[in-house]
């Protein structure tokens, strides 16, 4: 009933269209530079003992710095603290980050290895308000690919009405979990609690 060799997958599936093949480079073009400079939002997939994680990336300018044309720089900024996708850059630097724009349907990708940094003249390269990232990611980037437009363009991702309020809150979720939370009085208060937090 499931599968488990390729072959068989490739059997379903057929041959990929020559252009996704053909549309990987391996390093950062004018063309992809500019698209990734303009791009606030992206998410770092990384690998490791305990398994794979997917963390969002986001910031008000690039989410990204992009040092050359081989070498991207993230700094990270405060967060929950729970540090597993640092945990496992440090561990199995494997990464991918997809990274979007709010409008377009094409998704760029990027592969490689990543490496962690705290040394002052690397992170107070990313000063915001005075405040400096803990540390810095350092992509060495291995494959560049824009991707199909079909997954976004099925989800009308930037078109849709907001459908926020049909979903659990964090609050929410908390809730579940300890119904002595008050998911409301959390919601309410959490922007004025990150405000101050977000470098």
């Amino acid at each position: 009933m499931w599968i488990e060799d390729v072959a068989e997958i490739e059997a379903l599936y057929g041959a990929p269209s020559p252009r996704s093949l053909e549309k990987v480079v391996t390093r950062i073009t004018p063309a992809y530079r500019r698209w990734i400079e303009a791009s606030r939002f992206c998410v770092l997939s990384t690998v490791g003992p305990e398994g794979t994680d997917a963390s969002p990336r986001g910031d008000d300018g690039p989410v990204v710095r992009v040092a050359d044309d081989r070498t991207l720089l993230i700094p990270d900024w405060r967060g929950n603290n729970r540090m597993d996708s640092l945990r496992n850059i440090v561990r199995d630097g494997r990464v991918s980050l997809m990274f979007m724009v709010p409008g377009s349907n094409n998704v760029v990708r990027v592969n490689g290895t990543a490496r962690l940094g705290a040394a002052p003249e690397l992170t107070e390269r990313f000063e915001q308000a005075g405040k400096h990232p803990r540390s810095v990611i350092e992509i060495a980037v291995g494959e560049v690919y824009f991707q199909c437009a079909k997954a976004l363009m099925r989800s009308r991702l930037w078109t849709s009405e907001d459908e926020s309020d049909a979903v659990p809150t964090a609050g929410d979720f908390l809730k579940e979990r300890d119904e002595s939370v008050d998911a409301e009085a959390y919601d309410a208060s959490y922007p004025a609690y990150a405000e101050p937090r977000m470098w």
